[in-house]
């Protein structure tokens, strides 16, 4: 270890720490190859770990020295190069956590709202473990082994198939009749502890590294070029859900999973069947007790909804299932000492205090760092520096503090006085009054605007996030030292760079990690990100309580930039159309209308984003289904729907390329009305709107 690693991340000067970032980046990168592509790892995996929460200790204290690519990057579950990539005709989603019971009586009462199901109808979920290993698809083809893929990102993951051929829980064909011509079987690869001890006990034998835990040794197993190797490697799999298929068995989670045993696959005995919350708290109970004594590692529990038709009908949400949920194990714990609180100002200039940690291993991870949200969180829990405090790792991931340990108190500990200034530019930084209240909003914001550097940079990164542009080669790190370089200032430079570095006497080619090809890929890849889809382009603006799924209702209701600029400038005026309109949309309240016009408001947002679209074209939101007779229209709903909840309603309309408003205007097309519609129905009659009855509506969309 070198010497700078002995001092603590909050005493680091900035050329230590940005010096120190990429010899742990480099450091780690050759680990991360030795394990995944040579499977000799040189460390344990705790040594790893420790490193890797150093460097992201460093990372969220200095981000302009983020390495591209580099273990703070969230892309780390990208297809690796050396496989052949494979693109899942139905994504493989993650699931929501719940961390309590009362998570899991929430998610419960969700499901039965959406489905509008009452306390007395049926709601029965599967209960089983969630295994702690790797996940993989296996499609067949009229009942013969054609793919193997892991889990990648989701979309793409890597192909593993001969692999995946060696483990002896995964048949080479289907048993049983009816076998449908397209079945994707998915589930989790592991390695149970008996042979996991086993195998390490051989490869000490041999001379060979051990494995750090049945986890890491399953998936370096699995992705090894070599599949006599994973054949000789004692690999097990679960099988649990599906992909792609042409026809299902059965018509509940819980039958589809007994016909996979049928099929061949081993499915794990502990799965059962509950129809209450109380039930699936016992089970995940019961399942925790066994948990040391299980010959494999699980996690927590995982409940899904049991009939399939209920799970078409509740569909997805972003990246994870309406219709399952995984309850995690209680985090870890531990103690340490609060050091101090420092102040990060984000990018919509919210002034975040974060907790300062004397390093502790939580959960086998070295932590430092940890949020403290808000000043009132601070107060809430009467958290002094200096303290003891307990911290955990929330879904053994995200470090929190829990409180303090008052007991351990010495009267050397003092309050933390939240700054009523930007620590970055100096700016007032105020906490404004919550809409319609007369309470203080929990977060104190920087006044600078886009005269604070932080802002600005923050914006710029936002901008060129996965979710908005995602140029290649243009990340963090990049934004940060072409922004202090004066190559960057508004998003509308990125696409200036090449121009304006031919006029420049430092070339970015002659800059210390660049040379003529890495700058040439990033011209290329900028080039490419001048046509590009407008939700992207409008969450890219980083405009505030604008997320990805907000961004997607804006740029389904107004289809270009140029309208969508247009209407916001004209609903300026409270009292206008194009006012209504924006708050009719259903899903935008009217907080968000109020950031979203206050934001072309602002004469230096309107001019950044002019010259932005000088320099790319946007490119519409495509329809859901734009063969469906709804694709485009604008759809309201009102009265009591009785075949379905205003919340499927709404997805499936929107899922068929809809516009769903929340109010009745002379734009809206389609009135679907049912018992007790009031004041929208007499509105539509008098505007002349096609009025359906539910019953209408389901013929027209095909049921």
């Amino acid at each position: 270890m070198s010497n700078a690693r002995s001092i603590e991340v909050a005493f680091l000067s900035k050329t230590a720490a940005k010096k120190e970032m990429m010899d742990l980046a480099a450091e780690l990168a050759a680990h991360d190859k030795r394990y995944h592509q040579e499977d000799a790892p040189v460390i344990s995996d705790a040594e790893y770990d420790a490193l890797r929460q150093r460097y992201l200790a460093l990372e969220e204290r200095f981000p302009e020295f983020a390495v591209k690519g580099g273990p703070g990057d969230k892309v780390g579950a990208a297809p690796l190069e050396k496989f052949g990539k494979v693109k899942h005709a139905k994504s493989m989603l993650s699931l929501d956590n719940a961390f309590d019971d009362g998570d899991v009586e929430d998610f419960a009462e969700r499901v039965r709202r959406f489905l509008s199901l009452s306390d007395k109808d049926e709601l029965a979920f599967t209960a089983e473990p969630k295994i702690d290993g790797l996940s993989a698809s296996l499609r067949y083809e009229k009942g013969e082994l054609i793919t193997g893929a892991t889990r990648g990102d989701g979309q793409v993951g890597e192909d593993v198939t001969q692999n995946l051929k060696t483990i002896g829980d995964i048949p080479h064909r289907l048993k049983g009749k009816n076998i449908p011509d397209v079945f994707e079987v998915r589930g989790e690869v592991y390695m149970a502890h008996e042979d996991f001890f086993a195998l390490n006990a051989r490869q000490e034998k041999e001379g060979k590294p051990v494995f750090a835990n049945p986890r890491n040794a399953a998936a370096g197993s699995l992705r090894q070029l070599d599949s006599s190797i994973t054949a000789s490697r004692p690999l097990r799999f679960f099988a649990y859900a599906w992909g792609e298929v042409s026809g299902l068995p059965a018509e509940t989670q819980f039958g589809v999973i007994e016909v996979f045993k049928e099929m061949g696959f081993q499915i794990n005995p502990l799965m059962q069947r509950v129809t209450t919350v109380e039930e699936m708290i016992k089970v995940y109970g019961k399942i925790g007790d066994m948990r040391a004594t299980l010959s494999y590692d699980i996690d927590g529990v995982v409940y899904k909804v049991d009939r399939l038709d209920y799970q078409e009908r509740l569909g997805f949400v972003s990246r994870s299932p309406r219709w399952a949920i995984a309850h995690k194990f209680p985090p870890e714990q531990a103690m340490t000492v609060l050091e101090d609180i420092d102040i990060q100002v984000g990018r919509t200039g919210a002034l975040t205090p974060v907790a300062k940690l004397r390093p502790v291993t939580v959960g086998g991870v070295v932590v430092s760092n940890a949020t403290l949200h808000n000043e009132d969180e601070i107060a809430r829990k009467g958290i002094l520096i200096g303290d003891w405090v307990i911290v955990q790792r929330a879904g053994d991931v995200i470090p929190q503090v829990v409180g303090p340990v008052k007991d351990k108190r010495t009267g050397e500990e003092r309050e933390f006085e939240f700054p009523t200034s930007c620590p970055v530019c100096g700016s007032h930084a105020v906490r404004e009054h919550r809409e319609g209240s007369d309470k203080l909003d929990a977060v104190r914001r920087c006044e600078g605007g886009l005269t604070c550097p932080a802002q600005a940079v923050e914006r710029l990164k936002h901008f060129v996030s996965r979710e908005g542009l995602d140029i290649e080669g243009l990340g963090a790190k990049q934004v940060e030292a072409f922004y202090t370089e004066g190559r960057i200032k508004e998003p509308a430079d990125i696409f200036k760079l090449q121009s304006d570095d031919g006029a420049r006497e430092d070339k970015l080619a002659d800059k210390e990690g660049w040379g003529e090809t890495s700058v040439r890929n990033l011209f290329a890849a900028i080039e490419a990100r001048r046509e590009v889809d407008l939700d992207r382009l409008i969450f890219a603006l980083g405009i505030r309580h604008v997320g990805a799924t907000t961004a997607r209702l804006l740029a389904r209701t107004y289809g270009s930039m140029a309208e969508f600029i247009q209407q916001m400038e004209l609903a300026a005026d409270r009292s206008s159309e194009a006012w209504a309109d924006l708050n009719a949309i259903d899903g935008i309240g009217l907080i968000v209308a109020e950031a979203i016009v206050e934001f072309f408001a602002e004469g230096h947002n309107r001019e950044a984003v002019g010259k932005l679209m000088a320099e790319v074209r946007d490119i519409p939101l495509a329809a859901a289904d734009l063969s469906s007779p709804v694709a485009g229209k604008t759809v309201v709903f009102t009265g009591k729907l009785e075949l379905m909840s205003r919340s499927e309603a709404k997805a499936r309309a929107e899922s068929l390329g809809a516009k769903v408003a929340g109010s009745v205007s002379a734009k809206t097309d389609i009135l679907v009305a049912g018992p007790g519609a009031g004041s929208k129905l007499k509105k539509a009659a008098e505007l002349g709107v096609e009025t359906l009855t539910e019953d209408e509506w389901l013929k027209l969309i095909g049921g």
